[in-house]
């Protein structure tokens, strides 16, 4: 038999906010930004009007030892600012690949949270990943700019499956070769 390992998620410090692993108290928040109709449709999983207990299974899996997903929190809060702004991941999908995620709350866009956060996740490369992958919805060109802001290069057109809006959605994929 052979243990398991556990990853533990290091903090990853940005300008404005630290990018920390999600705990149990960011539920609530976490509900409250993506009950948003406007977030959820921004993403492929979040589903419209959010069910009970939709924010608690996702900490309970973003938070578990055995993940393919780390999810970090920009929490502000010694900056003096909310303690959950956003969230950014890194999703393990091949050899040495990764595939980041990222939104932030309503209230936070247009504020260059997103860019910062991206920018220290890619800086820090806690995956060790030769290679990153992201996807954006093509009526969402202001995450298309985070990536692009962040080294990424367009790679091509795609469609995907958001829950929110039931329905499939062109994509532009991006990609960051980090060696």
């Amino acid at each position: 038999m052979r243990p398991e390992t556990i990853v533990r998620q290091a903090d990853i410090p940005a300008d404005r906010f630290t990018l920390r692993p999600v705990r149990a108290s960011d539920a609530g928040l976490i509900a409250l930004y993506t009950s948003d109709k406007r977030l959820a449709e921004g993403t492929r999983a979040i589903p419209h009007p959010l069910p009970p207990g939709a924010a608690e299974g996702f900490v309970s899996r973003a938070t578990a030892d055995k993940r393919d997903t780390d999810v970090w929190v920009m929490d502000g809060s010694a900056q003096g600012q909310a303690e959950v702004l956003g969230l950014v991941s890194l999703t393990r999908i091949d050899r040495d690949q990764s595939e980041v995620g990222f939104w932030v709350a309503p209230g936070m866009w247009n504020t260059g949270f997103a860019s910062e956060a991206v920018n220290a996740l890619v800086a820090a490369n806690p995956h060790a990943a030769r290679t990153l992958f992201a996807e954006v919805f093509q009526d969402s060109p202001g995450q298309a700019r985070v990536l692009t802001n962040a080294g990424f290069d367009y790679l091509g057109d795609a469609e995907a499956f958001s829950v929110a809006r039931n329905a499939r959605v062109l994509t532009w994929t991006y990609v960051r070769r980090m060696v």
